[in-house]
């Protein structure tokens, strides 16, 4: 058999697809549409996620497959429509790449020598954002975590930034303050937010918006901070349900200091 090349690979992928939305490929399939299909490219996104952070490379190979299997999915249903196909998706997001990037492509004299820098050119040949402002080309369909780090992003290339992560921390403690406040007067202004929500809601919101920028003022990425945080909290309790089944007890039978004296224990280094 001879060798693959990555061309007739993807060909091949391209070709199962289009069998597979076929009038005789699977029912499944062919009866998917866009919207149907949406749910499946984020799970399959934050399982890519998952696997660069378990650091499963051969894990990261295959569910990198399923990703690019939505990227697939999406072309050939818009192929059935008229609208585009594959190919269009690849040429338009090399003509992109190249056009975004003249200091590696056009203009040699213009090299940029930083990632700031590049980024900043990345962001200016991007064109008018969909929506006017200074905010416009942060889309409100991202995620809440990811879309304050773009706001908070977006605002500090235009100047309005606070000066150092202390300055976070201090707005930080300022919204705990304006929580436990709102918290204090929930029974009477539960209903007071000023987006119509709560007011104690409200207040939370502007902790993790914050918590979000001092994530960005430190360089670190709240998702991945957040999953290493569920990550370490799901091992705790596996460690203490198994020091309660040691114990021949069961969890809904143990006191309040009881499990925190298990939560104390699985702190401790194994």
């Amino acid at each position: 058999m001879p060798e693959m090349t990555l061309e007739a690979d993807f060909r091949r992928a391209v070709e199962i697809m289009a069998r597979l939305r076929s009038p005789d490929g699977c029912p499944w399939d062919r009866a998917q549409s866009f919207d149907s299909i949406r749910p499946y490219t984020l799970e399959e996104t934050y399982e890519v996620l998952e696997a660069i952070e378990r650091r499963d490379w051969k894990g990261l190979e295959e569910e990198l497959g399923d990703l690019l299997l939505q990227v697939l999915f999406y072309s050939q249903m818009a192929r059935e429509q008229g609208w585009f196909d594959l190919q269009d998706v690849v040429r338009g997001l090399a003509e992109k790449l190249i056009y975004r990037h003249p200091h590696v492509f056009a203009d040699a004299e213009g090299r940029l020598q930083d990632a700031p820098s590049a980024l900043a050119r990345w962001e200016e040949r991007k064109g008018p954002a969909k929506e006017p402002g200074l905010l416009g080309g942060v889309s409100r369909g991202l995620p809440a975590l990811l879309e304050a780090r773009k706001i908070g992003a977006r605002a500090s290339r235009a100047g309005f930034d606070w000066p150092g992560a202390e300055g976070v921390l201090k707005k930080l403690e300022e919204e705990i303050a304006e929580l436990r406040q709102a918290m204090a007067h929930a029974p009477e202004t539960s209903a007071a937010g000023e987006n119509g929500g709560s007011s104690v809601e409200e207040e939370l919101g502007d902790i993790l918006f914050t918590a979000v920028n001092l994530a960005r003022k430190l360089d670190a990425d709240p998702e991945l901070a957040l999953k290493q945080s569920n990550r370490k909290f799901r091992a705790r309790i596996s460690h203490m349900e198994a020091s309660l089944e040691a114990q021949g007890q069961k969890w809904e039978s143990a006191t309040p200091p009881e499990l925190e004296a298990l939560w104390q224990a699985s702190k401790q280094p194994s």
